[in-house]
């Protein structure tokens, strides 16, 4: 039996699995104001679980810690989430360890996301695989040569800190990066400086009157036929062209698996996408390319967890 311990800085999740890569029981809640109160809740989660579905005095076979980074994943500690104020060298592996028993493991959440849709989702099968997490922010994981890449010390991957302009929407603290064009919180902030400039030529959109402009409000009024907010979309496809451009001439993946937003809104990203990579990559190696939805859909996050269990027990 596997323990997943999924770590956000909205929710947390809890889940077990007896068959690798399927989730039998899971529950969530919500990320509490302190580290301290959040690994006792999930501690005290965890244990119901097992006990509901396992006998309570059961050791997993391993368990499986998904967090945003920056984390050190040799050591097991997290080390100072931005989404996470106040996790500041939190020895998660050692804590799940010590209240368990069996092994525990720990990855940064893109990496544990690449893991779970190469081992069971779009990247089965392949072993050259970059996995775009495409959530509110835009994480990387790599497969390389069969088995994940994390580089010299677990920064690999960094798409989205990659400077694709000048000046631009800032995502990854960095002003035109590819997070900036291209994460939910980066699409939120172009739709923004595109209205503006769009109203200041007497131009008028749905935009103009939300409260609240987000890459789901941009999408809904890009279906619902509004042009500026179709533009932003086509705008987001061809920055995510450039980024995987560079990604494909420089690894030359058999595949790309593009998560969240991009499952959410193919049809709005993917022509300008491929425009912009027929004109930017390499004809060969695209032609060696698959990129392709996420299909673990809402429960990679938990998948993801179990799978880092998986490969820890593997290796």
């Amino acid at each position: 039996m596997l323990l997943g311990i999924n770590i956000g800085g909205t929710k947390c999740s809890v889940s077990v699995g007896v068959e690798r890569g399927r989730v039998t029981a899971r529950t969530e809640f919500a990320t509490c104001a302190s580290a301290v109160e959040t690994l006792e809740q999930l501690e005290e989660e965890a244990h119901a679980l097992l006990e509901r579905h396992e006998n309570s005095t059961h050791v997993p076979d391993a368990i499986g810690i998904s967090c945003g980074g920056p984390l050190d994943a040799v050591r097991g500690v997290i080390l100072s989430p931005p989404n996470l104020p106040g996790w500041t060298g939190v020895p998660v592996v050692e804590f799940f360890q010590k209240r368990f028993g069996g092994r525990a493991f720990l990855q940064n959440d893109a990496n544990a996301c690449a893991l779970a849709e190469w081992k069971h989702g779009a990247g089965h099968g392949t072993s050259q695989m970059i996995f775009c997490t495409m959530g509110t922010g835009f994480g990387c994981g790599l497969i390389l040569n069969g088995r994940l890449y994390e580089g010299a010390n677990g920064n690999a991957g960094e798409l989205g800190h990659v400077r694709l302009s000048p000046s631009g929407p800032s995502g990854f603290g960095k002003a035109g990066s590819v997070e900036g064009y291209c994460g939910g919180s980066g699409i939120a902030r172009l739709a923004g400086m595109r209205l503006s400039e769009y109203q200041s030529g007497g131009g008028k959109s749905l935009l103009a009157g939300m409260d609240l402009l987000t890459a789901k409000t941009v999408a809904e009024a890009a279906e619902s036929g509004d042009e500026l907010a179709r533009s932003i979309y086509r705008e987001v496809g061809t920055r995510l062209g450039q980024a995987l451009a560079v990604a494909i001439d420089f690894l030359n993946p058999e595949c790309i698996v593009l998560g969240s937003i991009f499952v959410r809104c193919e049809h709005l990203i993917r022509p300008s996408m491929e425009e912009t990579l027929q004109r930017e990559a390499l004809s060969p190696a695209l032609h060696a390319c698959r990129i392709k939805a996420a299909t673990l859909g809402e429960s990679i996050g938990d998948v993801a967890a179990l799978t880092v269990a998986e490969m820890g027990i593997e290796q």
